[in-house]
């Protein structure tokens, strides 16, 4: 058996990670999926919280004939250790993927095998724009599944998101990276 491991921020889980997701299940028998910043909520940049990234992520897979687990990864800042705290939160796997250069990078220099993919659409499909999109009323519920739509639709993730955009005119932003 081959579990696998895909992080990812999921804010919000979009048709790319689901791609991504279909693509990897020919690979593996099982997935973990990785909730990256599960600390993070309430801002422009992660406006949703571990819980409803789990349940957008949930919904979104009922269907697969693939074992999936979300399991949070709360944000370290400490890039020596991280692979080991990601073990540490998951059930073993082992491979992992990942496009991002950084996190390839960690998991070689821990041995672990690391596997790409080809980006889907990525100009659309990237957080950045669909939370975009929702926040300025755009199109972003054909860039979801439909599963995510209603899970943010059910914590009003339009009003909050708009809300944490919103500048009190101080210097700070209402994000604060």
């Amino acid at each position: 058996m081959t579990r696998g491991f895909y992080i990812g921020r999921f804010q919000p889980y979009h048709d790319g990670h689901h791609r991504m997701v279909e693509r990897i299940a020919d690979e593996v028998d099982e997935l973990v999926l990785g909730i990256g910043s599960a600390d993070q909520s309430h801002t422009v940049r992660n406006p949703f919280t571990a819980g409803e990234r789990i349940m957008m992520i949930r919904k979104s897979l009922v269907d697969y004939d693939l074992v999936t687990y979300a399991v949070p990864i709360e944000d370290l800042d400490r890039n020596s250790v991280w692979v080991g705290h990601v073990e540490s939160m998951s059930p073993r796997f082992e491979v992992a993927y990942s496009n991002n250069p950084l996190v390839i990078r960690l998991f070689e220099e821990a041995g672990i095998e690391v596997r790409t993919s080809p980006m889907f659409r990525r100009e659309e499909l990237e957080g950045t724009e669909v939370r975009e999109r929702i926040r300025t009323d755009g199109d972003w519920e054909s860039l979801v599944p439909d599963a995510v739509v209603g899970v943010i639709h059910e914590v009003d993730g339009i009003g909050r998101l708009r809300k944490v955009a919103e500048s009190d005119g101080s210097d700070a932003t209402a994000d604060p990276e």
